[in-house]
């Protein structure tokens, strides 16, 4: 025998009313604001750091979020300059501090993150960096690598990019 179900507006009944609806209209809901999304939003912009060191060494960072090894770098952030978003990402991921103005080298069509993202690569080679950065929550491992030693796992971004840089390889137009 199935036990008694609670009156309709009782706690438990409007609860379960309200889980179904929940279930019911939250696609729906969601695919509203996906699309609110997407005819707002506008081109996102990132920056990306080459940092070679006086050995000719690459600084690159292990992310906690996402495998391999890549350029420090992440996005601008509304009312921030690209060279304010590249010395806050240098510092924030290297603690690495820019001492002359970087080189813009390219911007690239990045699809891997959306069909509207663009991130701009800098070179940079006068810089200090007073202390190595402790791993925190974001970036779990960092360091200097010559470019006949990157470690396993760097990404073929960072590899394409590298060869533009240093090794004359034709500039590409997408990340």
């Amino acid at each position: 025998m199935r036990p008694p179900q609670p009156h309709l507006l009782s706690p438990t009944g409007l609860r379960r009313l309200g889980s179904a609806v929940r279930k019911a209209v939250e696609p729906a809901i969601r695919r509203g604001f996906h699309l609110y999304w997407r005819m707002s939003r506008g081109l996102t912009l990132g920056v990306r750091g080459l940092v070679v060191d006086e050995a000719g060494r690459i600084f690159l960072v292990k992310h906690t979020y996402v495998r391999g090894w890549h350029l420090p770098g992440g996005g601008v952030e509304p009312g921030e300059t690209l060279l304010d978003a590249l010395a806050r990402e240098l510092k924030e991921e290297g603690n690495i501090d820019l001492l002359a103005p970087p080189a813009l080298h390219a911007v690239y069509f990045n699809t891997r993150v959306s069909r509207r993202d663009h991130v701009a690569l800098f070179v940079i080679g006068a810089f200090r960096q007073p202390a190595p950065p402790v791993p925190d929550r974001e970036i779990m491992a960092h360091g200097f690598f010559a470019t006949d030693a990157l470690p396993e796992g760097t990404v073929a971004s960072v590899r394409a990019r590298i060869a533009e840089v240093l090794m004359g390889a034709p500039t590409a137009q997408r990340w």
